[in-house]
């Protein structure tokens, strides 16, 4: 078994830590254990930062791309950042590793398992099945756990004043709480066709594997409710093996490879497109931001010139702002905790954009921007109005409306919402374009008919709208109230 040596560094006291485990020395208790979960809710991503009190030293697993908050984190608890890690090269974030690495000197340490084709391609220390990494009285037990993408590794801790087998799994995208990491998201976001079987396989062997550890065994994930990157994630943020040997029906099939496989692979998803950029963007050396970006307040003249060269403006108000007037060829995608899956599902990275934004949120559409690679900012205007441009106006319709037109023969209903929403059940006659697709697939949009576009509660069916009217459809309505006004008043018109 390899062992990577530690970091040697001065010991810093403190008073308090705000996390930890208790070891009891000569009567007295002791922390011996930080332990913190940083969550970002706009990715339904997880990271976590683990310190050693004894040695001061801190270890940082799967950040994300604005590290400050490890920063604060490591100077409100006297740690040092000496090493940063991954379970496996994400698709759904552009990792913060180079940029925690490149700020704090911390070494890098990520996976070598899973082949030729699944290494990083900068410098780094690799990892295999069975590495240990010291950290004062703490160590973390590298187990290489294939299946959600080849490379995926979990860590282990191990704290050997309470025992010598593991207390706590940090298992990435490998097992969630409730489900486990899907594996086809090699065929379904890079196009690798027939990945996805093998991957199943190798996700069933890891799961036998991984259920001989201790039932106690507290499991911490990359990932909760909301994410592409599994099925059915729950929002709890933690569970233990024996909870997931209970409650998680992919650890049921013991003894049924096959089974598993058609489990796992059945009813997943669709992968937002930006996932294929962001496996490209973490397995190679990119653009590194060490601090959040401060993107310029345009001045009239400079947005309507850029405007007027072509940049894309997208208008993160909300839709009730968005009803009083937008701007032409704008794309409306709400800030709300999607918006930065939206952007990447929907825009083009080589595009320049202009961002509509009050003052007070551009931070934090920055930080959701930034954590998916989304740079190519020009700057940002926050009042639209005395830019002397003539606004457009959405036209919005009730259920009344859409009730009296929906069955003209003049009239096309586009159900934006994914295919798996709509074969639960949908308003009978509507088309089903998912929004991730509508841009690829004007063609089956009528330019002689009224269009009307609908979602499940507006938000989709007002990117919707603002996609058609920016390629020239101009007779187009949004039924903002979707399926959920529908279902309130007309059960019995659900057409399943």
């Amino acid at each position: 078994m390899k062992k990577i040596k530690k970091h040697q560094h001065t010991k810093l006291q403190v008073l308090a830590v705000s996390l930890g485990i208790l070891l009891q020395t000569n009567g007295a208790f002791a922390q011996t254990l930080f332990f913190e979960r940083v969550f970002d809710e706009s990715l339904a991503q997880a990271s976590y930062v683990i310190g050693s009190l004894k040695t001061r030293e801190a270890i940082v697993i799967d950040p994300k791309r604005d590290i400050d908050t490890y920063l604060k984190i490591a100077e409100s608890n006297n740690l040092q950042i000496t090493r940063v890690a991954e379970t496996h090269i994400h698709a759904d974030f552009l990792s913060g590793s180079q940029e925690l690495a490149t700020a704090t000197g911390a070494e890098l340490l990520l996976s070598a398992a899973g082949g030729k084709e699944w290494q990083y391609e900068f410098d780094h220390i690799p990892l295999n099945d069975g590495d240990r990494i010291d950290m004062g009285k703490l160590l973390l037990q590298v187990m290489h756990t294939p299946g959600h993408t080849p490379e995926s590794i979990t860590f282990l801790l191990i704290d050997p004043a309470i025992s010598e087998k593991p207390q706590k799994a940090l298992t990435g995208d490998f097992v969630f709480v409730g489900d486990v990491g899907r594996p086809d998201l090699l065929e379904m976001a890079s196009g690798q066709i027939g990945t996805a079987e093998e991957g199943a396989k190798q996700l069933y062997r890891s799961i036998q594997r991984f259920s001989e550890l201790p039932d106690g065994l507290e499991i911490w994930p990359g990932h909760s409710a909301g994410s592409f990157c599994g099925r059915s994630l729950s929002d709890i943020p933690q569970s233990t093996l024996e909870q997931e040997k209970l409650l998680n029906k992919a650890f049921q099939y013991h003894g049924d490879e096959g089974g598993f496989v058609d489990y796992v692979l059945d009813g997943q998803p669709s992968v937002p497109t930006y996932f294929a950029v962001m496996k490209q963007l973490n397995k190679a050396r990119h653009p590194l931001l060490i601090e959040i970006p401060n993107y310029p307040k345009l001045s009239d003249e400079a947005f309507l010139r850029a405007w007027k060269n072509g940049l894309q403006v997208v208008d993160t108000r909300n839709k009730d702002e968005v009803a009083n007037g937008f701007i032409p060829g704008s794309v409306h995608i709400e800030g709300s905790k999607s918006f930065a899956t939206w952007v990447g599902s929907l825009l083009d990275y080589q595009q320049q954009l202009i961002l509509v934004v009050e003052d007070e949120r551009l931070e934090a559409i920055t930080r959701q921007l930034m954590r998916i690679g989304m740079d190519n900012i020009y700057g940002y205007v926050s009042e639209i109005e005395r830019l002397g441009i003539a606004l457009e106006r959405p036209d919005i319709i009730d259920l009344h409306t859409f009730k009296a037109l929906k069955n003209k023969n003049n009239v096309q209903v586009i159900d934006v919402r994914t295919e798996a929403e709509y074969q639960a059940g949908h308003i009978q006659g509507a088309e089903n374009i998912p929004l991730p697709m509508l841009e690829a697939n004007l063609n089956k949009v009528s330019k002689e008919k009224q269009i009307i576009v609908h979602c499940q509660s507006g938000a989709r069916s007002a990117v919707a709208y603002s996609i058609l009217r920016k390629h020239g459809f101009e007779n187009i309505s949004n039924f903002s109230g979707g399926m959920n006004a529908w279902l309130a008043k007309d059960k019995e018109r659900l057409h399943q």
